[in-house]
């Protein structure tokens, strides 16, 4: 029986070796690839007609599009508008990235610290410096909130760029987390029923398998809602952080 955490390996599919340094082509590489390619399909399939009553292609891109625009407006404000671009991908990205690693012999890249992690840290670097670049040193009242007593400050300072400078941690980590522990217990309740049919026959094993059976198809389709909520917590987040910046407190 395959280790639950066999799924996550990563494994070179094209070697490349630049300088002593690795760069394969990996199937985490592949399956990032189809994501983009599959986001980028579903949209021009979606708007390629434009027409003025929509299909079923066009009112799903639509209302992906009017979802993430609405998120913007109610987070951000209309100044949030011109990030519009950044937010659809990254919502879009992650997605499909999560649905993808549903799929039977699939590969979760969303499941990776370092994958996660280097969005989080792009979201939180890019907020940064829009904060810096609209409100120059005057950003870094976001660390004292407005009207709170000076005497406060020895304080609410360091907890505030605690909580600032952990954002990144937070927001890769979610996802990571949520991502990696639900495979794993699709992988275990599987391996149940599996295990059940070897020791005690076919029929034997899916009469005694019934129980884990329904537990795996219930997690199942728990996964594709938490696949879902992930992706929407981790943009929803993204754009209160691009608030902070834009607006401040």
């Amino acid at each position: 029986m395959a280790s639950p955490v066999h799924q996550f390996e990563v494994h070179p599919l094209v070697p490349i070796q630049i300088d002593g340094i690795d760069v394969s082509f990996t199937n985490s590489a592949l399956f990032m690839a189809f994501a983009v390619a599959f986001s980028y399909a579903f949209l021009t399939l979606g708007m390629r007609e434009r027409s003025l009553v929509p299909g079923r292609w066009q009112s799903m891109a639509e209302l992906v599009y009017e979802f993430i625009a609405g998120m913007i407006r109610d987070n951000v404000g209309k100044e949030g508008a011109r990030y519009f671009p950044f937010i659809f991908s990254l919502f879009m990205f992650v997605t499909v990235g999560n649905f993808l690693g549903m799929m039977p012999y699939s590969f979760t890249f969303t499941s990776h610290l370092v994958v996660t992690g280097a969005l989080a840290l792009t979201v939180f670097i890019g907020v940064t410096i829009i904060g810096f670049s609209r409100h120059g040193l005057h950003f870094l009242r976001l660390f004292f909130p407005h009207g709170a007593p000076i005497a406060t400050a020895p304080i609410l300072i360091p907890i505030e760029m605690i909580s600032y400078l952990s954002r990144p941690f937070s927001l890769g980590v979610r996802l990571f987390a949520n991502m990696t522990v639900g495979h794993i217990m699709l992988k275990v309740l599987a391996g149940f029923v599996v295990a059940f049919i070897v020791k005690l026959g076919f029929f034997g094993g899916v009469v005694t398998g019934i129980v884990p059976m329904a537990a795996v198809v219930g997690v199942t389709i728990l996964e594709f809602g938490i696949a879902f909520l992930q992706a929407y917590v981790f943009t929803i987040l993204s754009c209160i952080y691009l608030n902070d910046a834009i607006n401040m407190h």
